[in-house]
């Protein structure tokens, strides 16, 4: 028997949320914001928190600095149930951060890296590997230590029995030096979103990015916002799936990671792909009806009740 369902390794930071924008910022002038939230971020801390409150028993490895929004990191992710004793305090680097300028279905973002480009798997106990049922990674564009040890970390978990998930996330530089002949092998569970895919296998369109990637991937679900998702499966079965739509969306930052922790939360318990796959979609729309990536999971009633107000979905089972 495993410690943990989940082991999340990744980036932390800290999300200042700007709501309700008076149009896009300009060079040289000023305007406001109608709504601020200063709350836990990072796609793999999001991850987390919404796996814990979906009943998954899950650790997060990551490094934050001696600072108050370190403290906040690790406050955030205690109170969502998530276990903490694995991060990784630097004695000088500062926590990341990242403004958030939100717009409806999309945002602009700016991040301080701070530590989050800092860890290497050198600075994680090797041991963690043999404690989790499952492996996820998030965001390796931002974390230059980890994106270098990505092959040997999904080498390790395979090694002790662990299944694995990836979400590359954008990358900021816009390079994409992302291996995916030689990295996809490893990965159980690939979760890109429909941009990312194109443009690490530099392919014109969605069919030509699965094309690509088919001959090297095990299980890929694409993320296609409000239009859904794309699972295909390893035999090359493709499941398009409608989005569960939110009409009055507070914001989206977050619903890909939640999508993210709806999908591996049911993948762990063994169920069908495509129910790991709606229930992927449900949590991404579910995570679009509060602000900010994990206020809409903070109670497991309140998931069940806003998903049948909203969503007309019985999740009584959770």
């Amino acid at each position: 028997m495993k410690e943990f369902d989940i082991i999340a390794i990744g980036e932390l930071n800290a999300d200042i949320i700007l709501n309700g924008i008076d149009g896009m910022p300009v060079i040289g002038k000023e305007i406001f914001a109608k709504d601020m939230l200063v709350t836990l971020g990072s796609s793999t801390a999001i991850f987390a928190a919404n796996a814990a409150a979906l009943g998954m028993k899950v650790a997060i490895v990551g490094m934050i600095g001696k600072d108050i929004l370190g403290g906040l990191v690790r406050k955030e992710l205690n109170a969502k149930g998530v276990d903490t004793s694995m991060l990784i305090e630097h004695p000088s680097i500062p926590t990341g951060a990242t403004i958030v300028m939100s717009y409806d279905e999309d945002r602009a973002n700016v991040t301080f890296q701070g530590t989050m480009d800092v860890m290497t798997l050198e600075d994680i106990d090797p041991g963690i590997f043999k404690r989790a049922r499952h492996i996820h990674v998030s965001s390796i564009f931002m974390q230059s230590g980890i994106k270098k040890d990505l092959k040997r970390i999904y080498e390790l978990a395979r090694q002790n029995g662990a299944t694995t998930s990836l979400d590359t996330q954008w990358d900021p530089v816009e390079k994409w030096d992302f291996d995916y002949k030689e990295l996809l092998p490893l990965i159980s569970v690939f979760l890109p979103n429909e941009t990312e895919l194109c443009c690490m296998t530099g392919s014109n369109g969605i069919q030509e990015a699965i094309n690509r990637i088919r001959p090297y991937m095990n299980t890929c679900v694409i993320k296609q916002g409000s239009r859904g998702s794309l699972l295909i499966d390893k035999d090359g079965t493709i499941n398009p799936l409608p989005a569960y739509i939110n009409q009055n969306v507070t914001d989206s930052i977050g619903a890909g990671d939640s999508f993210n922790s709806g999908f591996i939360a049911r993948y762990i318990k063994g169920a069908p792909l495509p129910d790991c796959q709606d229930f992927g979609n449900l949590a991404g729309a579910l995570n679009t009806t509060s602000a900010g990536g994990t206020s809409a999971f903070n109670s497991r009633e309140k998931l069940k009740s806003t998903a049948k107000k909203i969503f007309n979905k019985d999740i009584s089972w959770l």
